[in-house]
């Protein structure tokens, strides 16, 4: 196992990404950040005071569960543990991020993409993910990175205190 990044390198990378994202939202927009559930909405709420402490303000938060948007629904079948999406504003006319943990093929941000467009039509929306893996089976790329890493085969695991009691990013082969 190798060590990505640590909790230092987490929040450091954090903070940086809130402000390419903060430079990067149109005027008079409102803004909303969504995670998708599980480290994603994690992710998402730390990133709001980030985005706040650079100057945005109002942001809007939401989770949303994928489960049911998945390309694989079918293969993992009674295995599926559906949660709740929690969007309490309408995402029309919203300049969205979407947060994820990790990319590697880009089907879990189609499926993210496809439950979004489902609940209304938002201004654009960005992705923001803490490690791109390589590895695309769809021409989907993040607009916002942490970390980019080749991990070819071996395993990309990022661990948060709030689920996992520690700040972490590793690779496992």
């Amino acid at each position: 196992m190798h060590v990505l990044l640590d909790d230092a390198g987490i929040q450091t990378t954090l903070g940086r990404m809130a402000r390419e994202i903060a430079a990067s939202i149109p005027p008079d927009c409102p803004i909303g950040v969504i995670g998708i559930r599980r480290r994603g909405d994690e992710l998402a709420r730390r990133l709001i005071p980030l985005l706040e402490s650079c100057g945005v303000s109002d942001v809007a938060y939401g989770s949303l569960d994928i489960t049911l948007y998945r390309d694989d629904l079918a293969e993992i079948g009674p295995a599926a543990v559906v949660r709740t999406t929690e969007i309490n504003f309408d995402v029309a006319g919203y300049y969205l991020i979407l947060v994820d943990d990790v990319i590697f093929t880009g089907r879990s941000i189609r499926a993210a993409l496809d439950a979004i467009i489902d609940l209304g039509r938002p201004k654009s929306i960005r992705l923001a993910v803490l490690v791109d893996r390589g590895g695309r089976e769809l021409p989907i790329q993040p607009d916002f990175v942490g970390l980019r890493t080749d991990a070819g085969d071996e395993h990309v695991t990022v661990s948060l205190r709030e689920s996992n009691g520690v700040d972490r990013v590793d690779v496992e082969s």
